[in-house]
């Protein structure tokens, strides 16, 4: 069980199992309310395999419906890397049995494979309810990288570095990277980091907006701990909704986006922290969120 470090003069606190932890994907749940996910797999460059995936995604999901759970934060196990992408040499679920004649790789598997993969599984982070911060502790490619750039939060060690590793495999890129890339810095460096596949060091990472920030490898536990309590602490639905209408944003147009966000507030409304926020104000004092 880990003890994490003291931050802002904060004593440290014990994890606290929620979930039994699998030994490839570690999940802990702090008395704060701070999910941690850990990819543990650092002999392997924490190379996601299907099942952690599985994992993954139904982890995601129970963090939105568990009212314990006011903050998600993804790392990588190790000081190398963050996520090296999908494990190429996972076992793959048996093919249904060919007809003779019919060729190994019929039209659409491919497909199929990628929607019912890597794109469920930067769903999941994008539609998780809570906030999820990236912790990139090391090398971040292909999956890897979409998987930081889903999250809500980026924060990076000063050692850490971004590869579409796609090209340098002569594959098109997948995982959403297109659509994150292009939403997140536009099309003309999304198409640089595609066409070329080079390393993007965390500070360059930063500069383009890919990055919330980038500090020391040994300070990157310390932010994250201190950012995820500060949004375990603040009003979650609030939160959680904020992060929808900001998502949604991207793809619809003005009126469709101005409508969602009055619907959102009148939700919020309903809420005990919304009507927390509103007397704290009134009354002149911090308000005390409660996460519902």
């Amino acid at each position: 069980m880990a003890l994490l470090p003291a931050v802002s003069g904060r004593k440290a606190v014990r994890l606290v199992p929620d979930q039994p932890s699998t030994d490839d994907l570690l999940w802990e749940v702090s008395p704060e309310g701070v999910a941690w996910l850990t990819l543990n797999r650092p002999q392997a460059g924490n190379a996601i395999t299907s099942g952690q995936r599985e994992r993954l995604i139904a982890l995601l999901d129970e963090a939105s419906a568990d009212q314990r759970i006011r903050a998600v934060v993804l790392t990588g196990a190790g000081q190398r890397h963050f996520c090296t992408g999908a494990d190429l040499s996972d076992p793959k679920v048996p093919a249904t049995p060919l007809r003779e004649g019919a060729p190994e790789r019929p039209a659409g598997s491919v497909a199929r494979a990628i929607a019912g993969g890597a794109q469920r599984l930067i769903a999941a982070v994008l539609d998780c309810e809570k906030p999820v911060i990236a912790a990139v502790n090391g090398t971040a490619a292909g999956i890897g990288c979409h998987l930081a750039y889903a999250c809500d939060l980026v924060l990076a060690a000063d050692s850490a570095k971004f590869i579409e590793v796609f090209v340098r495999r002569g594959l098109v890129v997948d995982g959403g990277g297109a659509y994150l890339l292009a939403r997140l810095i536009g099309p003309q460096r999304a198409k640089e980091l595609v066409f070329f596949g080079d390393d993007l060091p965390a500070a360059e990472a930063y500069r383009m907006g890919l990055v919330n920030r980038v500090v020391a490898a040994g300070e990157l536990r310390a932010t994250a701990v201190g950012w995820a309590a500060r949004l375990a602490a603040g009003p979650t639905v609030a939160l959680g909704l904020g992060k929808r209408l900001i998502n949604r944003s991207m793809d619809g147009d003005r009126s469709t986006s101005l409508a969602e966000e009055a619907m959102v507030a009148e939700i919020n409304m309903t809420t005990a922290d919304g009507h927390e926020g509103v007397r704290a104000f009134v009354e002149r004092r911090k308000p005390v969120f409660r996460g519902w």
